[in-house]
């Protein structure tokens, strides 16, 4: 079994750069407070940290 990571959106893409808006929809992300259960992987990892305002890690499985 791949481990899981639950990540929340937690800020609005409004009056935010293209690219951190192309990254919110390319984590599964689009309206505030949704979650998304994504497989842990480094390319995940580092779409996460390049909008670390925007969203927030709720839970680790695996």
């Amino acid at each position: 079994m791949a481990k899981t990571i639950v990540v929340k959106q937690i800020g609005s893409p409004i009056r935010r750069p293209a690219k951190q808006r192309q990254t919110l929809i390319g984590l599964g992300l689009n309206k505030m407070h949704r979650t998304r259960e994504l497989e842990d992987t480094p390319s995940v990892r580092g779409m996460i940290n390049k909008i670390p305002h925007m969203v927030q890690i709720i839970e680790e499985k695996g």
